[in-house]
Formats: structure tokens, sequence, C-alpha cells
């Protein structure tokens, strides 16, 4: 393997340092870089920016790299932060990781670290980049581990992204990457992993929309119309949201102890035009199962729409490829059927289609159908 000058993005967890040093055990020149995103909480409880930049410096130590800390955080304001912003009002409930990958660390942390003289970069996320010789193009696969893979959040990186970037950690599960860290004794072998929105961190996430958009309270109603309760804002709810309603089972007049009248309540739909939060009970009510979704702001990994056809997609992180087939529409939107019920299709969302270990690309969740 040639040897390269690799600038690794270290975040202060495990996934970075062992990326940094697999890549410097191969014999290339890797440099470090810490990105601080967020700053407006710099004295919160909430906030371990300062904690997580003592900790990757503590890993350069370790490893014998340098290190650079770079302020992202006016770009991340501009390109993640007032997007993020924008969907919550519209109702819609977005996902900042993607963005902050496209916008942020395989864009404006890319362009830095060329001009630091980088051939390529590498960050810890669980996904891979793969050359097709015969068409050119670069893949972005699933990360080996399948507890672990990220590559739902990197749906949206291009071809000149993908061409420049490396993923050591992809190839090796959770449990080795830990090892790892404890074999070269990393001073963050046991650090918990992030969890929650970067810029949020483990604050509650109401209150901490609180600060950025005024309560508009309104009544929660349930499929009879019935009205049960009051929201504190419809931004503050996503589809498929269980806890923090605020209400209790309703029991039916006569009905039998030990029946479905206390099953929990979800929501599942939200009028805007009336202001209304609608709920239902049980995890599986229709009213929470869609069979096909539309999706806009689509974005492919190889430059152009796959072929229409069957699949397999994602329309929420964490959950397994559901069979789906394909129908491209015009202007970056496409639609997919779904073979079984999907649920709590959610708009703003990413519906984010695969090809066996293959991550195709994506959207933006438009309408649940």
């Amino acid at each position: 393997m040639k040897k390269q000058r690799i600038v690794v993005g270290l975040s202060g967890g495990v996934d970075s340092a062992v990326t940094a040093h697999l890549l410097k055990q191969q014999g290339h020149e890797v440099v470090g870089i810490f990105m601080k995103n967020w700053e407006d909480d710099d004295d919160s409880e909430y906030c371990s920016s300062n904690i997580d930049f003592v900790d990757a410096a503590s890993v350069a130590d370790v490893l014998g790299i340098e290190i650079e800390h770079v302020n992202f955080a006016a770009d991340y304001k501009d390109r993640v932060f007032a997007e993020f912003l924008r969907e919550y009002q519209a109702g819609r409930t977005p996902n900042p990781d993607v963005l902050c990958n496209a916008e942020i660390k395989f864009k404006a942390f890319l362009d830095h670290a060329m001009r630091l003289g980088a051939e390529k970069i590498a960050t810890g996320h669980y996904a891979r980049v793969r050359l097709d010789e015969a068409t050119g193009r670069h893949e972005l696969l699933k990360g080996l581990d399948p507890a672990k893979d990220q590559s739902y959040f990197l749906h949206r990186l291009n071809q000149q992204q993908l061409s420049k970037t490396m993923f050591p950690v992809g190839e090796l599960r959770k449990t080795e990457v830990r090892r790892i860290a404890d074999e070269i004794g990393l001073p963050n072998a046991k650090k918990k992993d992030s969890t929650g929105i970067c810029f949020i961190g483990e604050r509650p996430f109401r209150e901490f929309l609180n600060r950025y958009i005024s309560k508009e309270p309104g009544p929660i109603r349930d499929e009879r119309g019935r009205k049960i309760g009051e929201h504190q804002g419809l931004s503050f709810y996503t589809l498929g949201q269980r806890q923090g309603l605020g209400i209790g089972g309703i029991k039916e007049k006569g009905a039998q102890r030990g029946g479905g009248e206390h099953a929990p309540w979800f929501v599942a739909r939200k009028d805007a035009r009336n202001n209304t939060l609608w709920v239902v009970q049980g995890h599986d009510h229709p009213w929470l199962l869609s069979n096909a979704l539309e999706a806009d702001d689509a974005s492919w990994v190889a430059g152009r729409a796959p072929a229409q056809g069957a699949y397999g997609a994602k329309s929420r992180y964490r959950q397994a490829d559901s069979d789906c087939d394909l129908a491209e529409g015009c202007n970056g939107v496409f639609r997919l059927d779904f073979a079984q019920p999907q649920w709590a299709v959610t708009p703003g969302q990413s519906a984010v289609l695969y090809d066996g270990e293959v991550c195709l690309g994506g959207g933006v969740i438009a309408r649940a159908l």
C-alpha cells in the first residue's frame, strides 16, 4: 500500500483513536484534527466538547501524532443547525447527523485537510469504501459489524468525497476496536460511546428546543376525535413517540379489567393546520403503519439514481433492511413501495436504499403513503 499523508478526525472517542492507530501502524503519515462544531454551551454540564478535546489530545500524545483544534461552529450553525430548526418549525423531524456528515465532516473538514496537504481523510465511522474496478466508481458499503453500521448516516456522500475517505474500523467489530484500544493503552479505551444529537448531548431534548422554538400549545386527540390532553407545540413531538405525552390510558365504561384499554399511547399524526396532535393506542395501530413513502432531495452515491426495481431500505436507523420497490420520479423525488408495512414513517427522516451490503443513497421522507 502506498504511504500517504492522512488527516484523521479525532473526536475524543475510541473509534477515531483506533482509526489513527491503525493508519499509523500501516506506515502512513497521520495528523489528527479535533472538530469543534458547537460552542453555545461551552460552560454547560451537557457540553462535552472540552472533555472530548482533552481525550483526543491524550490519544494523539500516546500515538505520537500532531493534533490541531479547528473550529467549524460557524459553518455548523449556517449549514446544519439552521436547517435543523427550519425542519422542526415545519413540523418535521430532521436528522442532523446526516447533514453534519455531508456538510461538515466530509466537506468543511475535508477541504481543511486538503489545504494541509492531505491525500486522504479518515474517520471512526463503521462503514467501508470500495472501488468498483469495472465502473471506476466508489461504493459505500455497510460496516462489517451489523450492530454498529453507520452507512445510513453517510448515504449523502458523493464520489469525490468517497474517493478521499477511509473508514478503517468499518472492517472490524466494536469488540475488536475496544480490544485494540486496551491493548495499546489508549486513555479512552473504555470511554462510553456518545449518544444523541451532537450539539444537544445528554440534555432533555424538549428543554433544548424551547430555547429556539416558541411553544404553541394545542389539543391532543385520539382517533375518535376526543380531546384527551394538551400538547406543548407540535415541534416537540415525533411520529411513533411514546414517552412524554402526559396522558394515561382511557378506560371505557363497562370495559373488563385486563383488556387493552390501558395500552400505551403513540403519536400517530401531526395536524399543523389545526395545531392538533393525534395519538393512538397500541404499537401496531393501523395509523402507525405505512405501505409506501415518498422522499425528495435525493442524493445518490453513484451520481445518478439506481434503476427502478427491488431493493432493501431503511426508513429509520437501527432497523433491518425492508424489501421494497423503487419508483423514481423527477427532480430528486422517488417512491418506495414496501413488501411489509413500515412503522411510524416520519417526514424529515432519511429513507436510505441498499443493494445487499452496498448503500446506494437516499432522500428525505416527504410523506408516508
